[in-house]
């Protein structure tokens, strides 16, 4: 049992009363470990921080209020206590699966719609997550690690500084986003939908969060259309290029993302791999002129 776990059971046992299993490993993402631990009065989560991760821009205090915040919606799992010293946040378990993105495009749109309405008209975040600024944070920290500079990196943050330049007006207006919209973080216990991992929540475009969606899911153009219609009441050619500039903007991270992992994570994965798919699904999708196509379409 780990130092962070260790500490984690021996407060819940505290309030909580013994333990009436053993732990289970839940798994996780690139940055995280789960275990689930069960109690008479109801079964928890501790989430436990993986190394280096600050140096992804994640502060686990932020983490930890942002899921507050979700909780108080009536979007995310209870927050039950923080455990800074030891990386971790423990949360009540939530009896319920994860979507799949098929799930996510079709029949379930509307209530992760909902869900998303109900975070960004909500009370704002304390810390920013400005997509410019965090690729050129990625950008700064891969290179104290070594990584070289990817042919692609320019190209992607000319991108995000175009779209930028664009997106501006009241629909864009920063607003409280989750920003990591994958649908192993939305869970669905039967009756509601549930959003987990708030570890880059901040504030930011709507649309990011709508764009990281529609590309972390797999969108089509009329699942696009769909999606804007779910979350505005309406669609058009201009809401339509600004999601799909958001897109290659969501890859551009996705792929600086894959960057600073080279250098800082021990995990057994191909971050190389990984930063190589998200700049090449960009640069596709913004080549043959479709890029200056959209920014004219958006502005």
């Amino acid at each position: 049992m780990s130092d962070a776990l260790a500490a984690a059971a021996t407060e819940l046992d505290a309030r909580l009363g013994p333990q009436t299993g053993p732990p289970e490993p839940l798994g996780g993402g690139l940055t995280n470990h789960n275990v689930r631990l069960r109690y008479a009065s109801g079964d928890v989560v501790v989430r436990i921080a993986g190394e280096g991760t600050e140096e992804l821009g994640i502060d686990r205090g932020d983490e930890a209020a942002a899921t507050q915040n979700a909780a108080l919606l009536g979007i995310g799992p209870q927050v039950l206590t923080v455990l800074p010293e030891h990386g971790s946040l423990v949360t009540r378990f939530l009896p319920a699966t994860p979507l799949q993105p098929e799930a996510v495009r079709g029949r379930q749109l509307d209530a992760v719609v909902a869900a998303l309405k109900t975070l960004h008209d909500g009370p704002p975040l304390a810390v920013s997550f400005a997509y410019c600024g965090v690729l050129d944070t990625y950008c700064a920290t891969a290179r104290r690690h070594g990584v070289p500079v990817h042919e692609q990196e320019a190209l992607a943050r000319e991108i995000a500084a175009q779209t930028q330049a664009v997106l501006v007006g009241p629909a864009h207006e920063p607003v409280a986003c989750h920003n990591d919209l994958l649908a192993a973080n939305i869970l669905d216990d039967g009756e509601r939908l549930w959003i987990v991992d708030w570890e880059y929540a901040g504030m930011n475009d709507r649309y990011f969060d709508l764009a990281n969606l529609a590309v972390n899911n797999g969108f089509s153009e009329d699942d696009e259309s769909s999606l804007l219609v779910a979350y505005f009441g309406w669609t058009d050619n201009r809401s339509l290029a600004r999601l799909r500039l958001m897109r290659l903007v969501s890859d551009a991270r996705e792929a600086h993302w894959g960057l600073v992992q080279q250098g800082v994570s021990t995990l057994d994965f191909d971050y190389a791999a990984y930063a190589d798919e998200h700049f090449a699904r960009l640069a596709a999708a913004a080549g043959g002129g479709r890029l200056q196509q959209l920014l004219t379409a958006a502005a």
